[in-house]
């Protein structure tokens, strides 16, 4: 008797995906749970470590210290607004009305959510955030008691976990209590728009000129924390052509110290923006790098973000790997260093190459779409040009110390010396003196 494979088959093409939606690669779509290959490399970069922001981690028991101030400063926020008309039906009624829009910027189904517990999450969540901006901006008073501003490990954390791509809540969630909260008041205004908050208060861990961050301070489209953050680094780049590059010269180029052997010069570029690396007649020119633990963290998530959204440029990715080029023994770490490219507060030489190594450990990265892709090519050619090669051997032989340039002087005297001896030689045999 035939069997029905049918019906054991029905059930299956009914069941939607849950982990990963079919959505989830659509613009609207932005938040994600960090594929485990990545997870494996290195957990910690991607798992809060002190508050949960969004549905992912909500919940979790070591993260209730801080769940358990939402409320107060929400509190506070109501406070302060109630003047203006601002309640808190206005909030939950605002972030209520965008519930199917947050729902589709998570790629996993937030089935387990009821409408209520996700909005009011949302809504506290975002009034935390606000709240830490506005406070660290210096745009509120506030109790300088308040363990959030005494506790100086709470704020190392929480600005961390505020970086992390599992830990986001969409960018149009957080501009609409901002907006409700801010007052219609030109005085309000003037203390600046969301964006600018939020990246000055990243500006405290990753210093940048002011003139710099107010580029960022309008950009469109941002999507969450994460991603305003990243776009601080990336936006100038977008839209730069790369020009005519030959397949053949388009391959990773080799580390800083088989570099060096060839004859490139590194210099110090000191640009504002990080991924500014340029380079002209054997000069590479490369902005410094201060690694340490908040830095380190989001790189690994933006590599992440961007690994995982289709949307966006993987300019952080290409930068990841050219570094990577570079650093690939301690060496490489020690070089950089020198040059005062690298300010490593990670401790060794041997993490610092570790670092660059899990970072690039299982990425996708497409060389032809870089926009370092003719940086790739110039350096390559460079490095390939055998008379490179030998005027740098040359430097090395008879120019790398004090007392073999000495010599290498010496030597050219004494030849020269030699040469005009054997010309006065010669020449008073065929022109005695009279």
């Amino acid at each position: 008797m035939a069997r029905d494979w049918s019906s054991s088959m029905e059930p299956l093409f009914e069941e939607q995906p849950t982990l990963l939606k079919p959505s989830a690669s659509k613009y609207s779509c932005c938040i994600f749970k960090v594929p485990k290959s990545l997870v494996q490399i290195n957990e910690k970069a991607y798992e809060p470590q002190i508050v949960s922001i969004g549905p992912y981690h909500h919940g979790k028991e070591r993260l209730n210290m801080i769940e358990q101030h939402k409320p107060r400063f929400f509190s506070t926020l109501l406070e302060r607004t109630k003047d203006s008309g601002v309640g808190l039906d206005q909030y939950f009624n605002a972030v209520a009305s965008k519930e199917n829009k947050i729902r589709g910027c998570y790629s996993s189904e937030l089935l387990s959510w009821e409408s209520s517990d996700l909005v009011k999450m949302m809504v506290l969540d975002a009034c935390f955030i606000v709240e830490m901006f506005r406070i660290f901006g210096s745009v509120i008073e506030h109790d300088r008691n308040d363990p959030f501003l005494g506790m100086q490990w709470i704020f190392t954390f929480m600005i961390k976990d505020f970086l992390r791509i599992e830990n986001q809540i969409p960018f149009f969630v957080l501009q609409e209590v901002f907006d409700l909260s801010k007052g219609d008041t030109a005085e309000e205004a003037a203390k600046g728009s969301l964006t600018e908050l939020a990246l000055r208060f990243f500006n405290i861990t990753v210093p940048r000129p002011q003139e710099h961050l107010k580029k960022f301070a309008g950009s469109p489209n941002v999507k969450h924390l994460l991603d305003l953050f990243r776009l601080s680094f990336v936006a100038h780049l977008n839209g730069e052509p790369t020009g005519h590059v030959a397949e053949k010269d388009l391959q990773f180029i080799p580390s800083a110290t088989q570099l060096l052997l060839s004859g490139v010069k590194f210099k110090r570029n000191d640009s504002s923006n990080l991924l500014d690396i340029q380079f002209n007649n054997g000069v590479l020119q490369i902005p410094p790098l201060t690694l340490d633990d908040f830095m380190s963290s989001s790189l690994f998530n933006c590599v992440a973000f961007e690994q995982c959204y289709c949307h966006c440029c993987k300019d952080i990715t290409s930068y990841i790997t050219f570094m990577r080029c570079l650093v690939s023994t301690e060496m490489d770490v020690e070089l950089l260093f020198k040059k005062q490219l690298i300010v490593n507060y990670l401790g060794s030489n041997a993490e610092v190459a570790t670092l660059f190594n899990d970072l690039f450990r299982d990425i996708g990265f497409d060389i032809t779409t870089s926009y370092l892709a003719k940086i790739f090519s110039q350096v390559n050619i460079y490095h390939k040009n055998q008379w490179h090669v030998r005027w740098a051997g040359i430097k090395r032989e008879y120019f790398g110390s004090p007392w073999s340039f000495i010599s290498a002087v010496a030597a050219f005297v004494l030849l020269v010396l030699t040469v005009f001896q054997a010309f006065y030689a010669v020449f008073a045999y065929y022109r005695p003196p009279k």
